[in-house]
């Protein structure tokens, strides 16, 4: 996973690092955005109809292991999980495919996001330093719809719907390319919170439930691909397709197990938003290669810092 090779995109990138912490606070060792996480492992298997679409190794092979990370919104490593601001909530998908060989997906609960370029993002996170967040919000509808998209808290991360903002390209084998947006749905059915249900909730409430969730059995996803249309715009994050295209069933999400040293491994993986494999190719969305740069070089930084616990957190 390289910088970009972009000096302005990295210029941006490390600057949203900044803001982010910030407005969070630094917390070495983790995360400036959707710092509180689990880590788990389970399996991937395809549709017939997804070979069809795509020549990734994922989407022709009977099944994948796969590595997947739920977190929670802020750079706030303990966040309590029923705070509204731990809203909208992330899920990860990182497709193992062989040694150092690996296709990402990185989805939110909320298929909003506040503006096209990272440059925007940076003025937006500014602005909310500054105290002059009504003013951009103001002037920029995109994110003023963020800002007042529900962000409901889930029951359970197993019971989230979760969405790919940016669009992506397909390559099938006829080198046919369709653009598209993942989604991934709960085979368990969605189920959110209201405020006051949400409240009576305990602070790791959603993580606490994750065992016992497994215990009775995987935690399942039905991973979908919404098809754009000739004429659909496929380089802003901000522009939404109608729910009238086509959705696409790629394969079945399984979540099998925990990691037993989560704060170790979430860490370490560095998840990337570019897809760098055959077959599947970011869209023109200026958005993605921004994205990329900042998570790698806040994982640089992570990897960087001493070790610490989530319980030794706590204990401070």
């Amino acid at each position: 996973m390289p910088l970009s090779s972009d000096k302005q995109v990295n210029e941006v990138s490390k600057r949203l690092v900044s803001e982010l912490q910030t407005i969070s606070g630094k917390h070495p060792g983790y995360r400036p955005a959707h710092a509180r996480g689990a880590m788990l492992y389970g399996t991937f298997t395809p549709t017939a109809e997804a070979k069809t679409l795509s020549t990734a190794l994922h989407f022709n092979h009977p099944s994948t292991p796969i590595t997947a990370r739920f977190s929670s919104s802020t750079g706030m490593p303990q966040i309590p999980d029923n705070d509204p601001n731990a809203n909208p909530r992330g899920l990860a998908i990182r497709f193992n495919l062989g040694d150092h060989v690996h296709t990402d997906i990185i989805c939110h609960s909320t298929p909003f996001f506040p503006t096209r370029t990272g440059v925007e993002f940076l003025e937006f996170l500014e602005a909310l330093v500054a105290g002059k967040a009504e003013s951009f919000l103001g002037s920029h509808p995109a994110a003023l719809a963020f800002v007042q998209a529900p962000k409901p808290t889930p029951s359970s991360f197993g019971r989230e719907a979760y969405f790919g903002v940016n669009a992506m390209k397909f390559v099938n084998a006829e080198g046919k390319p369709k653009y598209f947006r993942y989604r991934i749905t709960p085979d368990a059915g969605a189920e959110n919170l209201d405020e006051t249900k949400a409240k009576e909730k305990g602070v790791s409430f959603l993580h606490d439930e994750l065992p016992k969730r497994l215990a009775e059995g995987p935690i399942s996803f039905t991973l979908l691909a919404q098809i754009a249309e000739e004429g659909d715009v496929t380089d802003n994050a901000t522009v939404h397709w109608p729910e009238s295209r086509q959705l696409v069933n790629l394969g079945t999400v399984n979540l099998e197990r925990l990691e037993e040293n989560n704060d170790k491994e979430q860490k370490r993986i560095i998840f990337d938003p570019v897809p760098r494999v055959q077959g599947i190719e970011p869209s023109d969305d200026p958005l993605i290669e921004v994205r990329a740069s900042v998570y790698l070089i806040s994982g640089r930084e992570r990897r960087a810092a001493p070790d610490v616990s989530s319980d030794a957190l706590k204990a401070t």
